[in-house]
């Protein structure tokens, strides 16, 4: 009998708001609901069964008398929302001071030691979806090759650059640099790698993106599991997030799908120790975007996929 622990993270998949929504312009959220009413409905069948229809008032997914699952609805204890500090919390950890977030951009102190130190100037500097940034400042970049630099609501630090300008390899120096550099106050939860390919008017980003996490500040289940010697297998963007600590062996992946393929891969190979995986194309490619439909496809294929993993 495989002594195993499976644990998927469907990224930014949430069903109702927290009592410090409005504090982050979040209040009345509830992503499920919302997105379900948005598309006329959602058709879950497999997750229905499991319990899914019980936790919200989900158009299409009614609730199950008889779950085959266990089911419940959790409340972030943590003083923050990132994708940082919710899987710190999994992982053991609640932070009792939100990560810092930059709704006017970076003090000019951060900008000019890290123009400094990167050897260039940068663009923007504000708070932007990536998508529509590097559609805004993308033709300058092709034509100084300075990076481009935002933020958003969650404690980030993005850099985005076209992979013709400035290398994946030398995008991925410049966000080490930017992750050493933001320590103490300025010390963000992530440092991301945005890399894009295209034309004006065209651009596209690619899935060579990278994020370089603050470290935790203290063991996490993780570490914990390693040191009774089981091991944990990191899928997705687990490995970023927790900066490499207490992971035996990761993979990162392309997109939802292949996120749920090396899950099975694990599964098919490992009977003991933790396989944690985040999918997170929900929230990076739907949710920022707001953009429904495109979400509810995502949580259709999930969906779909379940009995392959309730099996495996």
């Amino acid at each position: 009998m495989p002594r195993r622990a499976i644990l998927i993270v469907l990224d930014s998949v949430g069903v109702g708001a927290a009592p410090d929504a409005a504090a982050y312009g979040d209040e009345g959220s509830n992503t499920l609901a919302n997105t379900a009413r948005a598309v006329g409905g959602l058709r879950l069948p497999n997750l229905g069964r499991l319990g899914l229809g019980n936790l919200a008032d989900v158009l299409g997914v009614p609730p199950e008398p008889h779950p085959a699952g266990a089911y419940g609805r959790m409340q972030e204890a943590s003083a923050g929302k990132d994708t940082t500090t919710g899987h710190w919390e999994i992982a053991g950890i609640i932070s009792t001071r939100p990560l810092p977030t930059y709704p006017n951009g970076f003090p000019p102190e951060v900008i000019q030691e890290f123009e400094r130190r990167i050897g260039r100037k940068t663009l923007g500097n504000y708070p932007a979806s990536g998508t529509v940034i590097i559609e805004e400042l993308g033709p300058e970049h092709l034509r100084t090759g300075y990076p481009i630099v935002y933020t958003s609501a969650d404690s980030v630090f993005q850099i985005a650059a076209h992979e013709e300008v400035i290398p994946v390899e030398e995008l991925y120096r410049m966000c080490r640099i930017a992750r050493e550099l933001l320590t103490g106050e300025h010390a963000v939860g992530r440092v991301i790698a945005r890399p894009f390919v295209g034309e004006p008017g065209r651009f596209v980003r690619t899935d060579r993106r990278r994020d370089f996490s603050l470290e935790p500040p203290r063991p996490t289940l993780l570490d914990r599991l390693q040191e009774a010697g089981q091991p944990v297998w990191a899928v997705g963007k687990i490995e970023d997030i927790f900066a490499g600590r207490g992971i035996t062996e990761a993979v990162h992946i392309h997109d939802n799908m292949d996120g749920v393929d090396q899950t099975l891969a694990f599964m098919a190979r490992v009977d003991r120790g933790l396989i944690f995986t985040n999918l997170v194309d929900f929230d990076m490619l739907y949710g920022h975007r707001n953009n429904p439909r495109g979400y509810a496809d995502a949580l259709e294929a999930v969906d779909r996929r379940v009995p392959e993993v309730l099996a495996a």
